[in-house]
């Protein structure tokens, strides 16, 4: 060791760590060999714009795994990420650095050139393509003989998985293991590995060239020439830490020129970096990210155990799987530990490694069984850790206001994806929900809204959340539109109004204006609305607007926000439509008599609503509805599919009698209507949960049954499709209560045959004897007073109707 503390590794020239990154062997490693060189200066392979944010590693609040995001300024969506783990040997090396007051220094090729180099290759491979679109005559696609044909890519080469195949493994993960990951700490040379690393790496460079791998060439002079700087301000005594596959091209002597040659006429673009949160999922390819590992939790668990890694892995396994009720003891991590030993021992390698752990848990542990290994596999091999960056970390002024409401709201961003129940009747729970769907509009998919639990109403919402990597560059992509999450939300819903190309997209984002509260917005999203409304004289578009309109109108009155001007639109919209409706019904296929059976299905739910929502047209629109519903039911011209829909709703909605509808039916299903227009007719009535129909009157049931049992044989297989696309859809139940229905045949039911003599299972009049049973639990379960002859007169006017 000479006095600045140097101590030189073997040959001349600066310490070269060749590592593979996120590799916890390499990782102990570097620390091994930094702790025994005390270098002057340590390199590490990175972007060197992001020279300023090293001390931020040192900050109590900083936590792995994390990422440096690089991302261009005049378009934020273009981005880079260098993840880092706590395991990750840049990381070590950069935390090694700070505690010893050494300086550190990123020397890989500037992000300036990376980002902007990677949008000239998107770029040059659209020309290319279209240009090969061009020359490609119709129907040569597969052509084969061409140059272009008989070209082969270049082949990148796996410096690891060849070692590996040259060691004798077919598996370059248990190879790295076995050589690296199981020699623990007892190297007497800390040197050693790293030199033994740089020898077969530069045996791979002379054989495969740069393997593939063009870019490298300017990387590797960019690296050169900063090595070269640093030499010349501390001497050798510097280390650099960088891959393995780069470490014979820093070796080797390359004239100056030469690499400042292969720098020259990089595009640059301009760009921001940061530190953002990472998780352990984007760190495994597992989850799409190349970052060149599959198990970082395994990985971690290897680099933090202090001794005996593989009791300490087992028994952590041994508590996920009791705290998923699973029945395991100590016994059990006691004898998966030695088959996991044994395992390892009969397959000569040093130490248990994933595999052997993973057969021992899933024999010992799991009984055989592939469904709690998975649980295992997802929480700790993979893992759902999620880093942390302080608040004093380069940010868009977008991104601190989002953190400043999520310290606010108590809305902490998690890696493992949580259930959110919001009442909106509390203050808190309305302002995270403004939050979340404000950062919906803006592209920021924290959340997905699911259906709530054991309510429907407006007042209650239910969201999945997951904070993935990624978001913080769609935060970053999002500050264009303002500095806070609320003016960004109005901009940018102001902007898609008026861009917008649809009506039904326009009605969509008025919902989303009001769901996220954008007072300022909500206007400009109306005067659109209302031009695109009065522009626009298609029934289909208009049926489909319609719904999310009156929808909105639910919203005012939890989220206290004035909805009269979209109740006077959706008004007028839902009379354009009784107007054009039936027209809109004559002459057409089969597939577009289908979409505008859809069609009236969602405006009859929607003029209940408004009627529900709205005193504007509150009884005049439902009128209005039913005699729109009454002409289709009755026009020879409207598809069977339609009419059927019609006659089925106003049945639904007390407008026609069972005997009347039993008389339609009839009517379609007489002789002389072809079997395919009677087939559409009836599933129309009966689809879409009409099943508990033909249950309960058998008189339907019965009309369906002859029809179907005279249909002629030649016609049979034309209406089958349609009858089994109705009846496939009715639960298992329906299905079978049917089909005992039709085998006992007409009449049959004995104990549910009405007393007065009435189709089987009703009776003229009201059972009120049974109807009382229920009456108690009913009243219960509508929270009404038991002893209010109000609340009774509801109640029983709820159970009209349902007889026995």
């Amino acid at each position: 060791m000479n006095d600045s503390g140097w101590e030189r590794a073997p040959g001349p020239g600066p310490l070269l760590l060749g590592v593979r990154h996120h590799g916890p062997g390499s990782a102990r490693a570097v620390r091994a060999a930094l702790d025994a060189a005390r270098p002057s200066a340590v390199l590490i392979e990175g972007p060197p714009e992001a020279d300023a944010l090293i001390p931020l590693a040192a900050d109590e609040d900083m936590r792995p795994p994390v990422a440096l995001l690089a991302h261009a300024v005049d378009e934020p969506g273009r981005s880079a990420f260098w993840p880092l783990a706590a395991f990750s040997p840049e990381w070590v090396a950069i935390r090694w650095a700070l505690e010893h007051g050494v300086p550190a220094r990123f020397i890989d090729l500037p992000a300036t050139h990376t980002l902007a180099r990677g949008k000239e290759e998107e770029e040059e491979k659209e020309k290319d393509e279209e240009k090969e679109g061009e020359k490609t005559p119709p129907g040569a696609e597969g052509a084969e003989g061409t140059e272009e044909s008989v070209q082969e890519p270049d082949v990148r080469v796996d410096p690891i998985a060849v070692l590996a195949e040259a060691g004798g493994y077919d598996d370059p993960e248990r190879w790295w293991e076995d050589v690296v990951e199981h020699r623990g700490t007892r190297e007497r040379d800390a040197f050693a590995p790293f030199a033994a690393l740089e020898e077969a790496m530069g045996a791979l460079r002379e054989t495969y060239g740069v393997g593939g791998h063009t870019r490298d060439l300017v990387r590797e002079a960019h690296m050169r020439l900063q090595l070269r700087a640093a030499q010349r301000e501390f001497g050798d005594a510097v280390a650099v830490v960088c891959g393995a596959w780069h470490v014979p091209a820093l070796r080797q002597k390359a004239a100056v020129a030469t690499d400042r040659a292969l720098l020259k006429g990089l595009p640059k673009a301009k760009v921001d970096m940061t530190w953002v949160p990472w998780t352990y999922r984007r760190l495994s390819r597992f989850s799409g990210y190349g970052a060149g590992i599959d198990s970082p939790g395994w990985y971690g668990h290897l680099f933090g155990a202090p001794d005996r890694p593989v009791e300490r892995w087992l028994t952590k396994v041994a508590g996920l799987l009791r705290e998923e009720d699973r029945i395991v003891s100590s016994a059990h991590v006691i004898e998966a530990v030695r088959l996991a030993e044994t395992l390892a021992a009969m397959r000569g390698r040093p130490l248990a490694g994933l595999s052997e752990t993973t057969e021992a848990v899933r024999a010992v542990m799991c009984d055989g069984s592939d469904v709690p290994l998975a649980l295992v596999h997802d929480r700790l091999v993979v893992g759902d850790v999620l880093g942390e960056v302080p608040e004093t970390a380069p940010a868009v002024p977008l991104q601190r206001d989002l953190a400043r409401l999520q310290r606010t709201l108590r809305l902490k961003p998690e890696a493992l994806e949580r259930q959110l129940e919001l009442d909106l009747r509390k203050e808190t729970d309305a302002g995270r929900s403004r939050l979340l769907h404000r950062l919906r509009l803006l592209g920021i998919e924290w959340g997905a809204q699911s259906e709530s639990r054991g309510s429907t109403g407006t007042f209650r919402e239910t969201w999945r959340l997951r904070w993935e990597p990624e978001l913080s560059v769609r935060v970053a992509e999002a500050g264009v539109w303002g500095t806070t999450v609320l003016g960004a939300a109005t901009a940018r819903a102001e902007a898609d109004a008026v861009a917008a190309q649809s009506l039904a997209e326009v009605t969509e984002l008025a919902e989303h204006c009001l769901l996220a509260e954008l007072p300022d917005a909500l206007p400009v999203v109306m005067r659109v609305l209302a031009d695109r409304a009065a522009l626009d004289a298609d029934v289909g578009h208009l049926a489909k607007a319609l719904p999310a309109l009156v929808r909105s109108l639910r919203y005012g009155d939890v989220r206290g926000t004035d909805t009269r001007a979209l109740a006077e639109v959706a008004a007028g919209l839902a009379e354009r439509i009784f107007v054009g409706l039936p027209p809109a019904c004559a002459a057409l296929d089969p597939d577009a008599a289908e979409e505008m059976r859809r069609h009236v299905d969602e405006v009859h739910g929607a003029v209940g609503l408004l009627g529900e929502a709205s005193a504007v047209g509150h009884g005049h629109l439902r009128t209005r509805w039913r005699s729109v519903l009454g002409v289709l039911s009755g026009r020879d011209t409207v598809p069977g599919v339609i009419r059927g829909r019609a006659v089925r709703l106003l049945l639904d909605e007390g407008e026609l009698g069972p005997d009347e509808a039993a008389r339609l039916m009839g009517l379609v299903l007489s002789p002389g209507t072809p079997p395919p227009d009677a087939a559409a007719w009836i599933e129309g009535f009966v689809g879409g949960g009409g099943g508990m129909l033909l249950v309960h009157d058998e008189r339907l049931l019965g009309l369906v049954d002859a029809w179907l049992t005279g249909v002629p044989a030649e016609a049979f297989t034309d209406v089958l499709p349609l009858l089994r696309r109705t009846f496939s859809a009715y639960e298992p139940g329906v299905r079978r209560t049917l089909g005992e229905l039709v085998r006992r045949g007409p009449g049959e039911r004995g104990s549910t045959l009405g007393r007065a003599g009435g189709p089987p299972g009703f009776d003229a009049e009201l059972d009120t004897v049974r109807a009382d049973a229920v009456l108690p639990l009913v009243r219960l379960l509508l929270g009404l007073d038991d002893d209010g002859e109000q609340a009774g007169d509801v109640v029983d006017n709820h159970l009209v109707g349902v007889g026995t």
